[in-house]
């Protein structure tokens, strides 16, 4: 695939699971390789990736399942939705556990 670097900038950034992340700051880009390495998105939405206080976050480049007038990225599970999830799927054994 073959794109200009400056038609990626402003674009909105969503999952392919329709999840709004935010809209591309910057671009990424490994010089030796001479390959697009990720894309910098600020004012990321917090459903979509938590990054604390950070003002944004780098989406590496091989997530990008799409490009047109929005970019496409592979849904990625939060890490904290991760972790919640596999807190209700414990048993009550493993519950006491943890909290001793």
């Amino acid at each position: 695939m073959e794109i200009e670097l400056s038609s990626l900038y402003g674009l909105d950034l969503y999952t392919d699971r329709g999840i709004y992340v935010g809209k591309i700051e910057d671009v990424s880009v490994d010089i030796k390789e001479k390959r697009i390495s990720g894309l910098a998105v600020k004012n990321v939405n917090a459903n979509a990736f938590s990054v604390g206080k950070k003002k944004g976050v780098i989406i590496p480049y091989r997530w990008v399942t799409a490009i047109g007038n929005i970019v496409l990225i592979k849904h990625v599970r939060r890490k904290g939705v991760e972790r919640e999830t596999v807190e209700e799927g414990e048993g009550e054994k493993e519950r006491q556990e943890k909290k001793k």
